[in-house]
């Protein structure tokens, strides 16, 4: 058992991006905030499974070239093999939570970005 407080990590871009609670042995865990504008690299994992939970503002996350808007409250599963990139296309910042499993380091591979 660990207990963490998440004002002791940061988030992987300064001010944007995952801000990593926990990283395997099995899973990963962190929370992910985007301002307006910003965006996480196109990509997708060969073992890991992807799971986001919007908690503030409205974020749109595209699967295998499929948009799809996500608000408050609302969750996405990605499959391993889903192509997928994240964008914050509205004026508020967008916090979510995000956990992969099965946790393999390294086990991401960029793609280029659908260009929204």
């Amino acid at each position: 058992m660990f207990i963490i407080n998440e004002k002791d990590k940061e988030y992987r871009f300064g001010d944007s991006g995952p801000k990593y609670l926990m990283q395997g042995p099995r899973a990963s865990f962190a929370l992910v905030q985007f301002k307006p504008g910003q965006d996480f690299q196109t990509h997708y994992h060969s073992v890991m499974e992807e799971n986001f939970f919007v908690l503030e503002g409205t974020v749109t996350i595209v699967v295998d070239g499929k948009p799809n808007d996500l608000s408050p409250g609302q969750f996405i599963h990605i499959e391993p093999g889903e192509v997928h990139y994240v964008i914050n296309r509205s004026s508020s910042t967008v916090r979510m939570t995000s956990c992969l499993a099965p946790f393999r380091d390294g086990d991401k591979t960029e793609a280029p970005n659908p260009g929204l």
